[in-house]
């Protein structure tokens, strides 16, 4: 009998999009994946409920904190391989979908490098998810036809920043920055000087679909300030654009709405600890 194939003993990488938190926002297939991996590497962003539902001894820490500690991307790849070399069935488990600011396409060149199979598995994204859940849609027929999404937090190792704020500022779509609380102040006076109006309505959204979700409003004028003195903190997703002010339409209605303006009759006082970023 000849020996198996190194090949027949490899494993398969699932690189998972957990969605933006809420457990219920997980697709059917990344719940039966987390069931039936040996080993989850997940990121800080999956919500605390999703984390805590894995066995803590088939689940590894390789997230990423603003500010804080930080596993190195380098690490992450070369365990995927090392594990899936063991014959382990791996789960990446990322926030929101694996390929939206979430490094999937850096995973998946490095696996298909060295001849790892995998596959992508895509989850609700947080962009979208949620300015929705906050009651403001990206896009709406009667006001704006167009999105973009884009990220706050580049590589800092790149030269110049590849993000074209005065061509944003052009389009008169929404605008949806993700892992932008801290770059807040710089790229809102780039949109104002670009000559997208002071009033333009801002939103910013602070754990979006969590139990601790928070929400405050303002303009492009006053959004820092109203950032800082709701304490809004990473992770967050801001929205620029006329839909932003749509939620005030809707808030009344709204359940698990979040309050964090100074204009809500109630604020959302349920909390976790903050400081997480992609």
């Amino acid at each position: 009998m000849s020996d198996t194939d190194d090949s027949d003993a490899t494993g398969v990488v699932s690189l998972v999009g957990s969605g933006p938190g809420d457990p219920e926002l997980l697709t059917v297939k990344a719940r039966r994946l987390l069931q039936e991996a040996d080993v989850v590497l997940h990121d800080k962003l999956p919500g605390p409920e999703i984390i805590e539902s894995i066995p803590a001894q088939r689940r590894e820490d390789v997230g990423k904190r603003a500010g804080g500690d930080r596993t190195s991307q380098s690490y992450t790849n070369e365990r995927l391989v090392e594990l899936a070399r063991e014959g382990k069935q791996v789960v990446r488990l990322k926030g929101g979908d694996p390929f939206v600011f979430g490094r999937g396409g850096e995973e998946a060149e490095v696996l298909a490098e060295a001849g790892i199979p995998f596959e992508v598995v895509p989850g609700v994204t947080s962009p979208i998810a949620a300015p929705g859940v906050a009651g403001i849609p990206v896009t709406h027929r009667d006001h704006v036809s167009s999105v973009s999404f884009v990220t706050g937090h580049e590589d800092p190792t790149k030269a110049e920043s590849s993000v074209d704020w005065p061509a944003l500022a052009d389009t008169g779509g929404t605008i949806v920055v993700l892992m932008g609380v801290g770059k807040l102040p710089e790229y809102t006076a780039e949109l104002r000087s670009a000559g997208l109006a002071p009033e333009t309505p801002v939103a910013l959204v602070e754990r979006g679909t969590w139990p601790a979700m928070r929400v405050v409003t303002g303009t492009l004028d006053t959004i820092v300030d109203a950032r800082d003195a709701a304490g809004i903190e990473p992770p967050a997703i801001t929205v620029i654009g006329e839909v932003a002010a749509y939620r005030e339409e809707l808030v009344a209605f709204l359940r698990g709405r979040g309050d964090a303006d100074a204009t809500a009759e109630t604020t959302h006082t349920d909390s976790t600890e903050r400081g997480d970023d992609a």
